[in-house]
């Protein structure tokens, strides 16, 4: 019955967050299509530098943000004591607005690239308001106020959105303006999350001392986590720095843009991870094997099966965008990416949470990144094979989700060898097909792969979708 119940919350905050990520799925969708048709591609690249050096920002608050998130998981929003997270929201403040002054200083000293001068300015404006919203943002998904955080990413993608379309219509082409575009968007969503919070925001504050024990509290939980975060996003980010190293800024855009398109289904997938967090928290550790297994079966055939969308997305992205066609190819190694980045966000990272193995989250993501470090200098500096460095990624990707769920399986005590070997046997497959053959064969052939595969699994996919129907209506 409780977990029934549970299984019905996780469907009615989902309702809140399908809707808030459908829409920026359109968006992202939109962007990636229209952004570059109408920039130059060098303009292109540096829009894409913007974006890769802002994805790194949330790091620069020490894991302050999901210290909070990891120590409140679970609470009831109207428990908290608001004179502490007011405390916290003033702290993070301070401490954004002093790291942001100093990387826009030292970018003006250090830099001679007038548009990367402007770039790193433009980040440092990003990580301020970033940073300063992820206090609200990770306080409302820790107490389950999903709507409101729905809301907020709502009201900053379709901002984002309208204000490029406005400077489209106006005629302005310049990578700039996306730039602005996107900043205005976030301080807007800032402001109104503000007013959702405004009971934080807007409250005594707790004594200085009392505030900064509390900080270090935060940091020192969450610290672990984002040391994980951090080397979870560089281990593709070290590769993209070689790409950029050793080519022009032009084949960095062309790489960044099949990026894009094969990270567009992360969105779901992230949405879901932020639903199951505080509901797993509150779960009997009992429960929590069942689950799993549950929630893999079936998230693993709609992951594989939406690789098929592959074929039609390469053939129409190559004759929408002639200039990036050459690049489109990589997205045969760049797609499967999401099958693992797919399980490592949505189950394993938020089981390795639930359970309070950041240490583990962290220590294995280290070791990956160093992996992926020594096969960059490798592929991008010493042998400069750009087909190698981007197969670099897939690899230490995969490796890092089949090492991470090897270990979460003994601890939920689950079988999972054999779906391990399934998936190697599907990924090699893809790879191999949408790299050698026309767009309608490898359509065919690997849905013949995906057919196969289904029948194999029949039996553990129809037996999940009886325990989920029991979770809903129990």
């Amino acid at each position: 019955m409780i977990l029934g119940n549970k299984a019905t919350l996780f469907l009615k905050n989902f309702s809140y967050t399908i809707i808030s990520n459908l829409i920026s799925l359109i968006i992202s969708t939109l962007v990636v299509l229209i952004i570059p048709k109408i920039l130059g591609i060098e303009e292109y690249g540096y829009w894409q530098l913007y974006i890769f050096y802002s994805s790194y920002v949330g790091f620069l608050h020490l894991g302050w943000s999901d210290g909070i998130y990891l120590r409140y998981g679970g609470e009831n929003y109207n428990a908290l004591d608001k004179k502490t997270f007011s405390s916290q929201f003033y702290l993070m403040i301070c401490f954004q607005l002093l790291i942001a002054m100093i990387i826009s200083i030292a970018s003006v000293m250090m830099i001679t690239n007038s548009d990367k001068v402007f770039i790193f300015n433009m980040v440092a404006l990003n990580l301020f308001i970033v940073n300063v919203l992820s206090i609200l943002l990770l306080t409302l998904q820790a107490t389950n106020r999903i709507k409101y955080y729905a809301h907020i990413n709502i009201l900053s993608r379709v901002s984002y959105i309208m204000l490029i379309l406005m400077f489209l219509f106006l005629g302005i082409r310049e990578y700039k303006i996306m730039i602005f575009a996107d900043l205005i968007g976030k301080i807007i969503s800032l402001i109104y999350a503000i007013y959702i919070c405004k009971d934080i925001v807007f409250h005594k504050l707790n004594s200085f001392v009392v505030g900064i024990t509390e900080a270090i509290e935060n940091i020192s939980v969450g610290i672990k986590l984002m040391f994980a975060n951090i080397a979870s996003m560089l281990i593709i980010g070290v590769v993209r720095f070689g790409i950029e190293y050793s080519w022009d800024v032009a084949t960095f855009g062309k790489i960044s843009l099949t990026l894009s398109v094969s990270n567009l289904l992360m969105i779901f997938i992230n949405a879901i991870g932020i639903v199951i967090f505080p509901i797993l928290r509150k779960l009997n550790q009992e429960s929590l094997p069942e689950l799993y297994s549950v929630i893999k079966d079936l998230l693993m055939t709609i992951l594989f099966g939406i690789l098929l969308l592959y074929f039609p997305i390469k053939v129409m992205l190559s004759n929408w965008l002639p200039n990036y066609a050459d690049s489109l190819t990589y997205m045969a190694l760049l797609f499967p990416i999401s099958i693992y980045e797919g399980k490592m966000g949505l189950l394993i990272n938020t089981y390795l949470k639930t359970l309070r193995k950041e240490k583990y989250m962290m220590l294995i993501n280290i070791i990956i990144l160093l992996i992926s470090i020594v096969a960059t200098l490798f592929t991008t500096i010493i042998f400069k094979n750009l087909n190698a460095a981007i197969l670099t990624i897939l690899v230490v990707i995969s490796i890092r989700s089949i090492v991470a769920e090897l270990y979460l399986s003994k601890i939920l005590g689950v079988k999972v060898t054999k779906d391990i070997f399934y998936e190697i046997i599907l990924t090699i497959l893809f790879v191999l097909i949408g790299w050698q053959l026309p767009a309608m064969a490898g359509f065919l052939i690997y849905l013949i792969a995906i057919s196969f595969y289904l029948l194999l699994k029949k039996n553990d996919i129809l037996l999940s979708f009886n325990r989920i129907k029991k979770y809903i209506y129990n």
